[in-house]
């Protein structure tokens, strides 16, 4: 697999896995009883964007080591998924 493709799904990985791992921990500004007068009250109390940011590309990188794995120590492929195409009369 050529390197800028191995790049560009490492990219599409970090970049779904961001949003998974965003919502983990946070705790809003009405839960700490801390809000900020203009801003609304489901904003995160404290945002540590450093720590989020480590997360996602720790996660990313092992889901992308497991993707590699597959793809060619085992030779899986999205072609190895079944489908079921409906069948018409």
């Amino acid at each position: 697999m050529p390197i800028f493709s191995i790049i560009a799904i490492y990219f599409v990985i970090w970049w779904l896995t961001l949003f998974v791992v965003l919502p983990v921990g946070m705790r809003s500004q009405a839960e700490e009883h801390e809000v900020v007068r203009g801003s609304a009250e489901s904003a995160p109390a404290r945002f540590n964007a450093l720590k989020v940011f480590g997360a996602t590309t720790i996660l990313a990188a092992l889901i992308q080591t497991v993707f590699y794995v597959l793809m060619h120590v085992y030779g899986l492929s999205v072609d190895s998924i079944p489908r079921f195409a409906p069948v018409f009369y």
